[in-house]
């Protein structure tokens, strides 16, 4: 199935065709707004990057300043409604790389999780749309948004981080 905006999705396990059936509702109820962040609705699209190594051995993580935590690139999509540009825009704009390949049109992962609230932001969802890259050329340098950027081989991912939907991403790469 594809969703405008989003793309197609090969559903691996029963958790991944639930995820992607609670997307494709949400993105159905709410069309554009899907895309924004829209408080009104409780959630928004946002795009991921789940970034490799030039020789695929390592995964870009950034330490979120927010969130305290090691995580994948990606950001809001905030009223653009093509997550896959969403995910590559960000993954350039908090890497400081200047040439990252999309290795697949396809969505990589979906992940649905809870924002808490924060300020007079209310808690939300994020209805996580991620895509496997590679990177290809130029220095790692942090953005704002983040503590530090560290490129960590997947061999050793579980030391940097405890996030199911991190490490959920690496053991696709073995399947």
């Amino acid at each position: 199935m594809r969703i405008d905006g989003i793309g197609e999705f090969a559903a691996r396990d029963a958790r991944d065709a639930a995820e992607w059936s609670r997307l494709a509702a949400f993105c159905a109820r709410h069309g554009q707004a899907a895309f924004s962040r829209d408080p009104h609705i409780g959630g928004h699209v946002t795009g991921s990057a789940f970034v490799l190594s030039s020789n695929g051995m390592s995964v870009l993580l950034t330490h979120h300043a927010k969130l305290n935590r090691w995580l994948q690139l990606g950001g809001h999509c905030d009223g653009i409604a093509d997550a896959r540009f969403v995910a590559l825009k960000e993954a350039y704009e908090e890497s400081g790389l200047s040439r990252i390949r999309l290795l697949s049109d396809a969505v990589f992962d979906v992940d649905i999780h809870e924002i808490p609230a924060r300020g007079s932001e209310p808690a939300h969802l994020h209805y996580d749309v991620r895509f496997l890259m590679q990177a290809e050329a130029g220095k790692i340098t942090a953005s704002a948004e983040s503590h530090a950027l560290a490129w960590v081989p997947l061999a050793d991912l579980s030391h940097h981080t405890r996030a199911e939907s991190v490490l959920r991403m690496a053991r696709r790469l073995e399947e």
